[in-house]
């Protein structure tokens, strides 16, 4: 059955109270945006949950995570070791904080430099079972949009992350799927591969997308977008 909602996300570990300190009150938009999208997953019979990672694995829902890296050890999400990279990590405590905590959920991790034709493909598994899935996809936009991002300004940065936030706005899954995986290593875009999930998993699915949240507030690309 295709996918019948889906959340796309940024995952920066600030978004969580405990770790922003003095920036908490400034991504309060960003947190409402992402809250808002993940809410929109409730109509679903399971979560998906999709992020980048510097290996591919599926975990099911007992798996942790934890923020102790980040300087939040008593945030966590799971009873399980807390093995999940970042981005699940962060999805798994938004849909934690949303309307959709109580369904059954699992974890899809893709290496930020998979090829486009296994990301679609990977879609498509995703979307091919019985149950109405909602996918939550967590990915960053270029981290070079500005002097202050974590690496250096490039000219192409924001270009790119124009292209991605009106295909994100017009569920434009073909701009998605065709997305350049060597200018987004370049651009240090963590959302490339996530995206192109999303691409392959939402074909066909009669949905329509929204932008709720489009920014740089520190030199990183952050989108938020809910498709139902």
């Amino acid at each position: 059955m295709p996918v019948v909602a889906a959340a796309v996300c940024p995952h920066p570990p600030i978004i969580v109270p405990e770790l922003a300190f003095g920036a908490a009150s400034e991504l309060d938009s960003l947190r409402a945006a992402c809250l808002k999208a993940v809410d929109a997953l409730s109509s679903a019979d399971r979560v998906v949950i999709v992020g980048s990672a510097p290996a591919s694995a599926t975990y099911d829902a007992a798996t942790g995570g934890s923020f102790g890296p980040y300087g939040a050890p008593e945030v966590r999400i799971g009873p399980g070791v807390p093995v999940l990279p970042l981005s699940l990590t962060v999805g798994g405590w938004l849909l934690e904080q949303s309307q959709a905590v109580a369904l059954p959920r699992s974890y899809v991790a893709v290496t930020v430099d998979e090829t486009p034709s296994h990301c679609l493909a990977l879609g498509e598994e995703i979307a091919a079972g019985n149950e109405r899935v909602g996918l939550l996809v967590m990915g960053d936009g270029s981290a070079r949009r500005s002097d202050h991002a974590p690496v250096h300004l490039h000219p192409r940065a924001e270009i790119f992350d124009v292209t991605v936030a009106k295909a994100l706005q017009d569920m434009d899954l073909e701009v998605l799927a065709t997305l350049d995986p060597d200018l987004a290593s370049v651009l240090q875009a963590a959302g490339r591969a996530p995206w192109q999930v999303l691409a392959g998993a939402a074909e066909g699915a009669a949905l329509a997308g929204r932008l709720l949240y489009d920014a740089a507030p520190y030199g990183v690309g952050y989108f938020v977008a809910s498709f139902t």
